[in-house]
């Protein structure tokens, strides 16, 4: 697994509200979590979605774990569906993240259109790769330390 903490992109800023319509406080991180796939997942085959399925499990169990974490702390945090592009813990907006769009905002990497959707292509994985967001009201500072201590208490996150 692949993670990094960046500033919310001006388009997440702009539409918080629609996102994350019940938050009382701004964004302040947005954490992308790249996880490798066994195939390339642009493939439209049962393996592929049994590995988009694996991947998107894997990501809400250290995600929300995270967000506990974080939740614990006084701050807001929520991590949203891969597969529906809504928040899990807040009220849902009017406006499904696209987290593509987050990758290539946040770490520049191209994306490749694949029938209704598009795909990440990683520098090291191509499409191969399981993009996934997280959003906290939390500084980057302060998420940084949470998701490294949860990774370093559990290995099995980072496999």
């Amino acid at each position: 697994m692949q993670y990094s903490v960046h500033p919310p992109s001006e388009f997440i800023c702009q539409h918080s509200e629609r996102l994350l319509p019940d938050w009382s406080d701004p964004i302040r991180s947005v954490v992308v979590v790249l996880q490798p796939a066994d195939r390339e997942l642009t493939e439209c085959c049962p393996e592929a979605d049994h590995q988009k399925q694996v991947l998107r499990s894997k990501f809400l169990s250290f995600g929300l774990k995270v967000a506990e974490t974080l939740r614990q702390q006084g701050h807001l945090a929520d991590l949203f569906d891969p597969k529906t592009g809504l928040p899990l813990l807040s009220e849902s907006g009017s406006l499904r993240l696209d987290d593509v769009a987050v990758v290539r905002s946040t770490l520049g990497y191209v994306a490749k259109p694949t029938g209704d959707c598009c795909t990440v292509i990683h520098p090291h994985w191509g499409s191969a790769v399981y993009p996934s967001i997280l959003m906290s009201s939390a500084s980057r500072e302060w998420v940084e330390l949470t998701v490294a201590g949860l990774l370093e208490c559990h290995h099995s996150f980072n496999g």
